[in-house]
């Protein structure tokens, strides 16, 4: 089973990811090895014909030179060209990363390769016991190469009712961009996300007790208390969504944002919660879709 984790890039920003664990990466290992296997057999086919000519040390030579190439050279290669990707972990939607979030480059896959030669999967015909024993052991599933390269394998493709939707109720749109975000610590933001992607997946009074627990402790942490009359969901949704929005305008600070389209939120104000346009605010002649945060009846 995959757990959810999350990576800080170089621009601070976070990224929640799925760190690929046991499973997968051995679904995806055992299809690279039958990769390596095919070529293996191909070249042997190739050098028996050296070897028929007389010349034995010769092939044997060639044949240690190819073994190395294939087992260490085919991941060392392929994650370096496609960046952090074989064959088998494009097959199962995996990818090979830097922990802080960024691509691996020819340094990291060449650690990574060697290592799981010599040490994780071929060393001493232990035939992958120290790479199991290491990924069952690590929170992230990583094993030797990956520590010593610095890297981290994930999950590219995630199942679509399982990813966090962020959305920013209108109403709450100017009182999100007065606060102060900077105090808001990455693993409670993480909690936030993980929690409203499974609101519909709570009873109605499990969504209510943990959004109330999770909106007291982001209060106490930023400083802005939930404005009366607000969903602690919605309160909740607000800040990330502000939070979302500030992290991309420091990746992209040519892009203009588009003005809030609704007033402050008001004492007494009825709060009827919509989705806000990911674009440019819609005519007022169209309908408003629903917000996609509202708790299960």
């Amino acid at each position: 089973m995959e757990q959810e984790s999350e990576l800080v890039t170089g621009e601070a920003v976070v990224l929640d990811v799925r760190a690929a664990k046991l499973a997968s990466r051995g679904l995806a290992m055992m299809l690279d090895v039958a990769v390596q296997l095919i070529a293996l057999v191909v070249a042997m086919l190739v050098l028996s014909q050296v070897a028929a000519f007389g010349d034995e040390a010769l092939a044997l030579t060639l044949f240690l030179v190819t073994l190395v190439l294939i087992m260490v050279g085919y991941p060392v290669i392929s994650e370096t060209l496609t960046r952090g990707r074989t064959l088998g972990k494009m097959a199962l939607g995996l990818r090979v990363v830097r922990t802080d979030g960024g691509p691996v480059r020819f340094r990291h896959a060449l650690v990574r390769g060697l290592a799981g030669f010599f040490v994780d999967f071929w060393a001493l015909g232990m035939l992958g016991v120290v790479a199991v024993v290491t990924s069952l052991l690590s929170p992230n599933g990583r094993r030797v190469g990956d520590y010593l390269a610095g890297t981290l394998v994930i999950r590219e493709r995630m199942p679509a009712s399982r990813t966090p939707y962020v959305g920013m109720p209108p109403q709450l749109a100017h009182w999100a961009s007065q606060l102060d975000l900077t105090r808001l610590p990455n693993d409670l933001a993480l909690a936030v996300r993980q929690y409203l992607s499974r609101t519909s997946e709570l009873r109605p009074e499990a969504v209510e007790a943990l959004g109330y627990g999770l909106a007291q402790q982001v209060a106490s942490v930023i400083g802005a208390p939930v404005p009366p009359g607000v969903p602690s969901w919605a309160y909740l949704s607000a800040v990330l969504a502000e939070r979302r929005q500030r992290d991309q305008a420091k990746l992209q600070p040519a892009v203009q944002y588009g003005p809030p389209v609704a007033q402050p939120f008001a004492a007494g104000q009825s709060f009827a919660p919509v989705a806000q346009p990911v674009a440019q605010p819609q005519p007022p002649s169209e309908p408003v879709p629903e917000n996609p945060f509202t708790p299960p009846s």
